[in-house]
């Protein structure tokens, strides 16, 4: 029999296992939930501490944190050979929903839990396990990305930092962008560098490294953004040293390392996704009624086009939740790309809808001036297409490794 499993009526049957695990969630919320950190939106697969990184709600969070890796909620889709608890991913689906539903975040380690630590299961040496993936579970090792350059966005097999073997370490140095919010507690960098520039395929030639932030050349710039925060860095990278041991896969191996780690950040969270953009819709429909515009049948037809789109996401999700709990291959690996094109259209249109309601007040902004939160959603929402692989590349993607149409012709 089908039952409905959550309380966004997702068909789901479920076992005795999983309603077990259920129940034990929502128990151990209705105790430990924290009063002041309800309605606090943390990314449900990710920390969101850039706003929340001074006063009493950051201790609130750390302690938060601290509870989640206690009770054993932290890493949870790692093998408990690794220190996780080896959920399934139905029953990843029913934790974060039952975080949404207690309406408190769901920290996780980040960049650590969902990339990093994947990717030395699949590639790193048993000492490396022993040694990189506890300290990842406990958060005494947090990561931030290292990855794209400012000429080494989505093409990027042509980045150029250099890393150079001296001995048993290896020295780094070089200039990346865009480095993610992570940064603001990060101790480590998961990086990418050119290890043998003889190479001629630009794939090849290419190892990720750990490498250490504290005292060893590593140097954060605040990138100002449209909506005037600092989301982003640029990170200068001068002379930093790493141990060779700190090497992933292997020298001259990183690409394919570095692939593991960008599908899982693509695809992360696919399946509860649409959660998210279930309550952004309800604030914009609540937005349209206190301005008196529901009965405008150009909004109507807008607000229909959103909703619509967040069923699509959310029987997305739950086709692929349904591919993944019976260890099926979901698209011979386009989910994420899928996933990633669709929710980054829709979220960017969403923000011009939202601006459209607004009306002229939308158009008001200057020096001093606090954006509102439709016009933020607005700002945030046009980089959405680009960063973690641009609508293009995803398109292509699909086309050529899925489709099996021709390669795009090279210069």
């Amino acid at each position: 029999m089908t039952v409905v499993a959550t309380q966004h009526k997702t068909p789901i049957e479920l076992s005795e296992n999983e309603r077990s695990f259920q129940r034990e969630v929502r128990e151990w919320l209705a105790a430990n939930a924290p009063a002041k950190l309800k309605g606090v939106r943390g990314r449900v697969l990710e920390p969101d501490l850039a706003h929340l990184r001074s006063g009493d709600l950051r201790e609130t969070v750390l302690d938060w944190k601290s509870k989640l890796h206690k009770a054993g909620y932290m890493c949870v889709s790692w093998p408990r050979e690794y220190g996780g608890r080896g959920l399934t991913a139905v029953e990843v689906a029913l934790l974060d929903e039952e975080f949404h539903r207690a309406d408190v975040p769901r920290f996780t380690r980040g960049m650590g839990e969902m990339v990093v630590g994947p990717a030395i299961m699949a590639y790193g040496t048993e000492e490396q396990k022993a040694h990189f993936l506890p300290r990842i579970i406990d958060g005494t090792d947090l990561y931030c990305q290292g990855f794209t350059e400012p000429n080494a966005g989505s093409d990027l097999a042509s980045l150029q930092t250099a890393g150079v073997v001296e001995g048993d370490e290896i020295v780094v140095n070089g200039h990346k962008a865009w480095t993610p919010p992570e940064y603001w507690e990060a101790n480590l960098i998961y990086c990418l560098c050119r290890t043998d520039p003889s190479e001629p395929r630009r794939h090849r030639g290419i190892s990720l490294v750990l490498v250490p932030i504290k005292d060893n050349g590593v140097e954060f710039r605040p990138m100002k953004q449209a909506t005037g925060e600092s989301h982003f860095t640029e990170m200068f990278i001068t002379g930093a040293r790493a141990p060779l041991f700190n090497v992933i896969g292997g020298l001259n191996n990183g690409w394919k390392v570095a692939m593991t780690t960008l599908s899982g950040e693509r695809s992360r969270g696919a399946t509860t996704l649409y959660v998210r953009f279930e309550e952004q819709l309800r604030r914009l429909v609540e937005e349209a009624k206190k301005r008196g515009k529901l009965s405008d049948v150009r909004v109507r037809e807008q607000l229909a086009w959103a909703y619509s789109n967040v069923e699509v996401l959310r029987m997305s999700g739950l086709l692929l939740l349904s591919a993944l709990a019976t260890e099926q291959d979901p698209g011979r690996g386009a989910s994420g790309s899928v996933t990633k094109i669709r929710w980054s259209e829709y979220e960017r249109r969403l923000g011009e809808i939202a601006l459209d309601i607004l009306g002229p007040e939308a158009l008001v902004t200057g020096d001093n001036y606090e954006l509102s939160p439709w016009q933020f959603t607005f700002l945030e929402t046009r980089t959405h297409t680009i960063w973690a692989g641009t609508a293009e590349i995803q398109r292509n993607i699909l086309a050529e490794r899925v489709l099996g149409l021709p390669k795009e012709p090279t210069r």
